[in-house]
Protein backbone atom coordinates (compact mmCIF):
# COMPACT_ATOMS: atom_id res chain seq x y z
CA UNK A 1 0.00 0.00 0.00
CA UNK A 2 1.29 3.48 -0.87
CA UNK A 3 0.41 6.55 1.16
CA UNK A 4 -1.16 9.28 -0.95
CA UNK A 5 0.66 11.84 1.19
CA UNK A 6 4.20 10.90 0.20
CA UNK A 7 4.12 9.73 -3.44
CA UNK A 8 6.44 7.03 -4.77
CA UNK A 9 9.47 7.90 -2.63
CA UNK A 10 8.71 8.62 1.02
CA UNK A 11 12.17 10.14 1.47
CA UNK A 12 11.83 12.59 -1.38
CA UNK A 13 11.37 16.25 -0.44
CA UNK A 14 10.36 17.62 2.92
CA UNK A 15 7.88 14.96 4.03
CA UNK A 16 7.30 16.69 7.38
CA UNK A 17 5.35 19.54 5.80
CA UNK A 18 2.38 19.48 3.43
CA UNK A 19 3.32 20.35 -0.15
CA UNK A 20 2.70 23.98 -1.07
CA UNK A 21 -0.24 23.08 -3.25
CA UNK A 22 -1.91 21.33 -0.34
CA UNK A 23 -1.90 24.38 1.94
CA UNK A 24 -5.17 26.28 1.49
CA UNK A 25 -5.17 29.98 0.80
CA UNK A 26 -7.28 32.05 3.20
CA UNK A 27 -8.15 35.74 2.64
CA UNK A 28 -6.78 37.91 5.44
CA UNK A 29 -10.14 39.43 6.36
CA UNK A 30 -10.36 41.81 9.38
CA UNK A 31 -10.88 39.89 12.62
CA UNK A 32 -9.43 36.61 11.31
CA UNK A 33 -7.23 35.09 14.04
CA UNK A 34 -3.94 33.61 12.83
CA UNK A 35 -0.67 32.48 14.38
CA UNK A 36 2.90 32.73 13.14
CA UNK A 37 4.39 29.38 14.23
CA UNK A 38 7.99 30.63 13.97
CA UNK A 39 7.58 33.40 16.54
CA UNK A 40 4.48 32.11 18.33
CA UNK A 41 2.78 35.47 17.77
CA UNK A 42 -1.01 35.09 17.56
CA UNK A 43 -3.45 37.84 16.75
CA UNK A 44 -6.36 39.09 14.71
CA UNK A 45 -5.96 40.64 11.29
CA UNK A 46 -6.28 44.42 11.52
CA UNK A 47 -4.83 45.32 8.14
CA UNK A 48 -3.64 43.83 4.87
CA UNK A 49 -2.05 45.32 1.78
CA UNK A 50 -0.29 43.90 -1.25
CA UNK A 51 2.91 43.18 0.68
CA UNK A 52 2.01 42.36 4.27
CA UNK A 53 -0.59 41.48 6.86
CA UNK A 54 -0.82 43.13 10.29
CA UNK A 55 -1.82 41.03 13.31
CA UNK A 56 -2.80 42.43 16.70
CA UNK A 57 -2.65 40.23 19.80
CA UNK A 58 -4.95 40.40 22.81
CA UNK A 59 -2.65 42.91 24.53
CA UNK A 60 -2.84 45.36 21.62
CA UNK A 61 0.66 44.61 20.32
CA UNK A 62 0.91 44.61 16.52
CA UNK A 63 3.31 42.89 14.14
CA UNK A 64 3.52 42.96 10.36
CA UNK A 65 4.28 39.75 8.46
CA UNK A 66 5.02 39.48 4.72
CA UNK A 67 2.28 37.93 2.63
CA UNK A 68 4.98 35.88 0.89
CA UNK A 69 5.41 33.95 4.13
CA UNK A 70 3.64 30.58 4.13
CA UNK A 71 2.65 28.43 7.05
CA UNK A 72 0.43 30.61 9.21
CA UNK A 73 -1.79 28.59 11.52
CA UNK A 74 -5.55 28.92 11.88
CA UNK A 75 -7.10 26.62 14.47
CA UNK A 76 -3.79 24.73 14.42
CA UNK A 77 -3.90 24.04 10.68
CA UNK A 78 -1.38 25.52 8.21
CA UNK A 79 -2.68 28.09 5.73
CA UNK A 80 -1.30 30.73 3.40
CA UNK A 81 -2.76 34.17 4.00
CA UNK A 82 -3.61 36.14 0.88
CA UNK A 83 -4.92 39.64 0.29
CA UNK A 84 -8.74 39.69 0.23
CA UNK A 85 -10.17 40.07 -3.25
CA UNK A 86 -11.72 43.47 -3.97
CA UNK A 87 -15.50 43.38 -4.05
CA UNK A 88 -16.94 42.67 -7.48
CA UNK A 89 -19.48 44.91 -9.13
CA UNK A 90 -22.39 42.91 -7.78
CA UNK A 91 -21.21 42.86 -4.18
CA UNK A 92 -20.29 46.56 -4.21
CA UNK A 93 -23.96 47.38 -4.46
CA UNK A 94 -24.95 45.07 -1.64
CA UNK A 95 -25.58 46.47 1.78
CA UNK A 96 -23.43 45.12 4.56
CA UNK A 97 -24.37 44.45 8.15
CA UNK A 98 -22.53 46.05 11.07
CA UNK A 99 -20.36 42.92 11.35
CA UNK A 100 -19.16 43.32 7.76
CA UNK A 101 -21.18 40.46 6.32
CA UNK A 102 -23.44 40.93 3.29
CA UNK A 103 -26.87 41.86 4.58
CA UNK A 104 -29.77 39.60 3.65
CA UNK A 105 -32.46 41.81 2.16
CA UNK A 106 -36.03 41.26 3.32
CA UNK A 107 -34.81 39.03 6.12
CA UNK A 108 -37.35 37.18 8.19
CA UNK A 109 -35.73 35.79 11.32
CA UNK A 110 -35.48 32.02 11.46
CA UNK A 111 -37.15 30.01 14.16
CA UNK A 112 -34.56 29.99 16.93
CA UNK A 113 -32.26 27.00 17.19
CA UNK A 114 -31.94 25.18 20.49
CA UNK A 115 -28.30 26.22 20.59
CA UNK A 116 -27.57 29.44 22.47
CA UNK A 117 -24.86 32.00 23.12
CA UNK A 118 -24.56 33.24 26.70
CA UNK A 119 -22.83 36.49 27.63
CA UNK A 120 -22.13 37.91 31.06
CA UNK A 121 -24.35 40.95 31.24
CA UNK A 122 -26.82 43.31 29.61
CA UNK A 123 -24.11 45.51 28.12
CA UNK A 124 -22.43 42.51 26.50
CA UNK A 125 -25.74 41.40 25.02
CA UNK A 126 -26.53 44.89 23.68
CA UNK A 127 -23.13 45.21 22.01
CA UNK A 128 -23.35 41.76 20.41
CA UNK A 129 -26.86 42.57 19.19
CA UNK A 130 -25.77 45.89 17.68
CA UNK A 131 -22.91 44.37 15.66
CA UNK A 132 -23.98 40.76 15.05
CA UNK A 133 -27.76 40.99 15.43
CA UNK A 134 -28.42 40.61 11.69
CA UNK A 135 -26.12 37.59 11.44
CA UNK A 136 -27.70 35.95 14.46
CA UNK A 137 -31.21 36.33 13.03
CA UNK A 138 -30.03 34.83 9.73
CA UNK A 139 -28.71 31.83 11.68
CA UNK A 140 -31.57 31.64 14.17
CA UNK A 141 -29.35 32.01 17.25
CA UNK A 142 -30.49 33.66 20.47
CA UNK A 143 -28.13 35.52 22.82
CA UNK A 144 -28.94 35.53 26.54
CA UNK A 145 -27.15 37.20 29.45
CA UNK A 146 -26.17 35.57 32.74
CA UNK A 147 -25.51 38.44 35.18
CA UNK A 148 -22.02 37.07 35.79
CA UNK A 149 -20.35 33.66 35.45
CA UNK A 150 -19.94 32.64 39.11
CA UNK A 151 -22.64 29.96 38.70
CA UNK A 152 -21.63 28.92 35.18
CA UNK A 153 -21.09 25.15 35.79
CA UNK A 154 -24.62 24.51 37.17
CA UNK A 155 -26.08 26.78 34.48
CA UNK A 156 -24.40 24.69 31.79
CA UNK A 157 -25.62 21.49 33.43
CA UNK A 158 -29.18 22.83 33.53
CA UNK A 159 -28.95 23.82 29.85
CA UNK A 160 -28.15 20.20 28.94
CA UNK A 161 -25.82 20.63 25.94
CA UNK A 162 -25.57 17.85 23.38
CA UNK A 163 -24.69 17.38 19.71
CA UNK A 164 -27.68 19.33 18.39
CA UNK A 165 -27.96 21.69 21.34
CA UNK A 166 -24.68 23.54 21.59
CA UNK A 167 -23.77 26.31 23.97
CA UNK A 168 -21.27 29.14 23.44
CA UNK A 169 -20.25 31.36 26.33
CA UNK A 170 -18.48 34.73 26.07
CA UNK A 171 -16.59 35.61 29.26
CA UNK A 172 -15.03 38.91 30.32
CA UNK A 173 -11.41 38.94 31.53
CA UNK A 174 -10.70 35.36 30.47
CA UNK A 175 -6.94 35.37 31.08
CA UNK A 176 -4.59 32.91 32.77
CA UNK A 177 -4.96 32.93 36.54
CA UNK A 178 -8.17 34.94 36.66
CA UNK A 179 -11.26 33.89 38.60
CA UNK A 180 -13.08 33.60 35.29
CA UNK A 181 -10.52 31.18 33.86
CA UNK A 182 -10.83 28.92 36.92
CA UNK A 183 -14.62 28.86 36.59
CA UNK A 184 -14.41 28.11 32.85
CA UNK A 185 -12.02 25.22 33.51
CA UNK A 186 -14.75 23.45 35.50
CA UNK A 187 -16.86 23.02 32.34
CA UNK A 188 -15.66 20.11 30.19
CA UNK A 189 -18.54 19.29 27.82
CA UNK A 190 -17.45 18.94 24.16
CA UNK A 191 -20.73 20.62 23.22
CA UNK A 192 -19.81 23.83 25.06
CA UNK A 193 -17.32 26.43 23.87
CA UNK A 194 -16.22 28.97 26.46
CA UNK A 195 -14.11 31.76 25.08
CA UNK A 196 -13.53 35.34 26.03
CA UNK A 197 -11.58 38.54 25.78
CA UNK A 198 -8.84 39.93 28.04
CA UNK A 199 -10.68 43.11 29.00
CA UNK A 200 -11.95 43.69 32.54
CA UNK A 201 -15.31 44.74 31.13
CA UNK A 202 -16.95 44.77 27.69
CA UNK A 203 -16.60 48.58 27.68
CA UNK A 204 -12.88 48.16 27.04
CA UNK A 205 -13.59 46.12 23.90
CA UNK A 206 -14.70 49.37 22.25
CA UNK A 207 -11.73 51.17 20.71
CA UNK A 208 -10.92 54.34 22.68
CA UNK A 209 -10.74 56.40 19.49
CA UNK A 210 -14.32 55.44 18.66
CA UNK A 211 -15.46 56.81 22.00
CA UNK A 212 -13.38 59.95 21.59
CA UNK A 213 -10.79 59.23 24.30
CA UNK A 214 -7.05 58.53 24.13
CA UNK A 215 -7.20 55.35 26.23
CA UNK A 216 -9.34 53.62 28.80
CA UNK A 217 -8.23 54.76 32.28
CA UNK A 218 -6.42 52.39 34.62
CA UNK A 219 -8.52 51.94 37.73
CA UNK A 220 -6.76 51.08 41.03
CA UNK A 221 -7.75 47.84 42.72
CA UNK A 222 -10.49 48.22 45.27
CA UNK A 223 -12.44 50.71 43.16
CA UNK A 224 -15.36 49.40 41.06
CA UNK A 225 -14.04 49.51 37.50
CA UNK A 226 -16.95 51.24 35.76
CA UNK A 227 -17.34 53.86 38.47
CA UNK A 228 -13.59 54.47 38.39
CA UNK A 229 -13.61 54.87 34.61
CA UNK A 230 -16.38 57.46 34.44
CA UNK A 231 -14.85 59.37 37.35
CA UNK A 232 -11.48 59.54 35.58
CA UNK A 233 -13.13 60.61 32.32
CA UNK A 234 -15.35 63.19 34.00
CA UNK A 235 -18.52 61.54 32.77
CA UNK A 236 -20.51 62.07 35.96
CA UNK A 237 -21.63 59.22 38.19
CA UNK A 238 -24.23 57.39 36.09
CA UNK A 239 -22.83 54.18 34.58
CA UNK A 240 -26.05 53.60 32.64
CA UNK A 241 -25.74 56.95 30.87
CA UNK A 242 -22.04 56.27 30.25
CA UNK A 243 -22.84 52.97 28.58
CA UNK A 244 -25.42 54.60 26.32
CA UNK A 245 -22.74 57.06 25.29
CA UNK A 246 -20.30 54.24 24.53
CA UNK A 247 -22.83 52.11 22.66
CA UNK A 248 -23.91 55.07 20.54
CA UNK A 249 -20.30 55.44 19.37
CA UNK A 250 -20.24 51.90 17.97
CA UNK A 251 -21.43 51.64 14.37
CA UNK A 252 -19.59 48.63 12.97
CA UNK A 253 -17.01 45.96 13.70
CA UNK A 254 -14.30 48.56 12.97
CA UNK A 255 -15.13 50.23 16.29
CA UNK A 256 -14.31 47.09 18.27
CA UNK A 257 -11.02 45.52 19.31
CA UNK A 258 -9.94 42.41 17.33
CA UNK A 259 -9.68 40.46 20.57
CA UNK A 260 -13.47 40.60 20.84
CA UNK A 261 -14.28 40.25 17.13
CA UNK A 262 -12.56 36.90 16.74
CA UNK A 263 -14.11 35.45 19.87
CA UNK A 264 -17.71 36.29 18.93
CA UNK A 265 -17.19 34.93 15.41
CA UNK A 266 -15.85 31.70 16.96
CA UNK A 267 -18.96 31.33 19.10
CA UNK A 268 -21.34 31.93 16.20
CA UNK A 269 -19.49 29.33 14.12
CA UNK A 270 -19.52 26.83 16.98
CA UNK A 271 -23.24 26.96 17.62
CA UNK A 272 -24.26 27.02 13.93
CA UNK A 273 -21.89 24.62 12.14
CA UNK A 274 -23.22 21.03 12.31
Amino acid sequence: MRSKNYGNDVLAGDWRRPRKGQIPEVPAEPGLVAEDPDSGFCGAVVGCDKTGVTLEDRFGKRRVFPLTKSGFLIDGKPVTLVRPAPPDAASRGRARSASGSIAVQGLRARVAKESRIYVEGVHDAELVEKIWGHDLRVEGVVVEYLEGVDDLPPIVEEFGPDTDRRLGVLVDHLVDGSKESRIAARVSSPHVLITGHPFIDIWEAVKPASVGIRAWPRVPRGIPWKEGVIAELGWGDNTGAAWKRILASVNSYADLEPALLGRVEELIDFVTVP
